[in-house]
């Protein structure tokens, strides 16, 4: 299980643990955006401290209906209890947490200052 909480700006955030390809790591604080369908993004400094590797270049249709070009990175995240290759994609924004991050568990937010935010697995029969 993965917990956070709503902040006075209405976003729910949560703190992750990413971890670069030579091991080093930091834990940061991301936003849950239901809107990006991607895994994570983090902003260029980030990136390099890290020393994240580069994967590839992405496109993205962002909601004012411009086509933006953007690099993708791979990073390993802690997530769960266990360790998790995702892609990330380098934006100048605080950290995002996308669907496709959140895909196969449930997300429960209690939307009011200080509200708890809570990502689990979805169980299986």
């Amino acid at each position: 299980m993965v917990t956070g909480v709503v902040t006075a700006e209405r976003e729910a955030v949560i703190r992750v643990q990413v971890q670069g390809a030579s091991g080093q790591a930091q834990v940061i604080e991301a936003v849950i955006d239901t809107g990006f369908t991607g895994w994570l993004t983090l902003p260029p400094s980030l990136i390099a401290m890290l020393g994240l590797p580069w994967l590839t270049q992405g496109r993205a249709l962002l909601a004012n209906g411009q086509m933006e070009t953007f690099d993708v990175y791979a990073a390993t995240l802690l997530w769960d209890g266990q360790s998790l290759r995702v892609m990330v994609d380098e934006a100048n924004t605080d950290p995002l947490i996308g669907m496709s991050l959140l895909h196969g568990y449930e997300l429960y937010i209690q939307n009011q200052d200080g509200g708890s935010v809570t990502i689990q697995r979805i169980a299986t029969p």
